[in-house]
C-alpha cells in the first residue's frame, strides 16, 4: 500500500531528512585517505544521536538471512555497490566511497546517499559519478503528480546507457517516511508511463547505483556488502523527495 502523508507526517520526516543531510555533509568533509570507513561511522552514528535521531540503519534485519546489519551507515568502495559494512579498511586516494545514511526520528525515517572522490580520481571514475548524480536528479525531475513511477525510472536509465555505464537491476529505490522501506519500489530502469501513479504527499528514496561494466552484482560472504560481479567500480547517489503542489522537493538536501 502506498501512504499518502499528512502535513504532520511531512513535518517529521523533513526533521529526519535534515539530519540525513546534515551526517552525510560532515562525512563527506572528512573523507580522505587514511581514515577508516569506521571512524566515518562512529562521526555519522555522533552527529545523528545529538540530533535526537537513531540511525536506522543499525540493526535492521533482512528477516534472518544474514546478521543484523551493525553500521550506523553504509559505506561502499569502487566495486562495492552498497550496504558495505564499515569497519577497518583504509580509504586509499582514487577510491570511489559511496555513504548512505538512514535516520529515525519521531517515529519517521529519511535516507539519502552521495559518492565521494577519495583524493583525484581518473576521468573514468569522475565520468561515473557526474553521470550518476545527474540521473538522479532527472529522475527527481519525473516525480510530479500524475506522471507513473516508470517515468523517474526509464529518465534514469536512458541517461545512465546513454553514457556507457549500467544501471544495477536487483536493487531500487522505495518509497520512505513512517517506515524505512514502503511502497511503491522505484527501479532505475523500465519502459515510461508505467507503474503506479504519483500524488501529491508521497515521498520516495530514489537512488541510482550505477556500475562502470555489467549491470551484475553479487552478494559478499558478510550477507550484506553487493558487489560487482566484474570487480568494477560503482557509484550510488540518493534523495528522499516529496511531491509537493505537483512537484519534486527534495528533503534530503542542506
Amino acid at each position: 500500500m502506498i501512504l499518502i502523508k499528512t502535513k504532520k507526517d511531512i513535518d517529521y520526516i523533513r526533521e529526519s531528512c535534515r539530519i540525513v543531510a546534515e551526517t552525510l555533509q560532515l562525512m563527506k568533509g572528512n573523507v580522505r585517505a587514511g581514515i577508516t570507513t569506521l571512524e566515518l561511522d562512529q562521526i555519522a552514528e555522533d552527529y545523528i544521536l545529538s540530533n535526537g535521531g537513531r540511525a536506522a540503519f543499525k540493526g535492521y534485519s533482512q528477516g534472518g538471512s544474514s546478521i543484523d546489519y551493525p553500521g550506523s551507515i553504509c559505506a561502499s568502495i569502487d566495486e562495492e555497490v552498497v550496504h558495505g559494512i564499515p569497519g577497518s579498511r583504509v580509504l586509499k586516494n582514487g577510491e570511489i566511497i559511496s555513504l548512505d545514511v538512514g535516520v529515525e526520528k519521531n517515529g519517521y525515517f529519511g535516507d539519502a546517499a552521495l559518492s565521494v572522490a577519495v583524493g583525484e580520481l581518473t576521468e573514468e571514475k569522475k565520468k561515473l559519478m557526474e553521470v550518476t548524480e545527474k540521473s538522479l536528479y532527472l529522475g527527481i525531475e519525473q516525480a510530479r503528480e500524475g506522471n507513473k513511477v516508470h517515468d523517474i525510472s526509464a529518465a534514469v536509465q536512458e541517461y545512465v546507457e546513454a553514457n556507457g555505464f549500467s544501471i544495477v537491476r536487483d536493487l531500487c529505490g522505495h518509497g520512505v517516511g513512517k517506515f524505512l522501506h514502503e511502497d511503491p519500489a522505484v527501479p532505475n530502469f523500465g519502459n515510461k508511463g508505467t507503474g503506479p501513479k504519483l500524488k501529491n504527499g508521497m515521498t520516495l528514496a530514489i537512488e541510482p547505483m550505477v556500475n562502470t561494466g555489467k549491470f551484475n552484482v553479487k552478494t559478499a560472504r558478510d550477507g550484506w556488502t553487493i558487489l560487482t560481479v566484474d570487480g568494477l567500480a560503482s557509484a550510488h547517489f540518493e534523495h528522499t523527495i516529496l511531491i509537493n503542489d505537483s512537484k519534486p522537493e527534495i528533503l534530503t538536501v542542506q
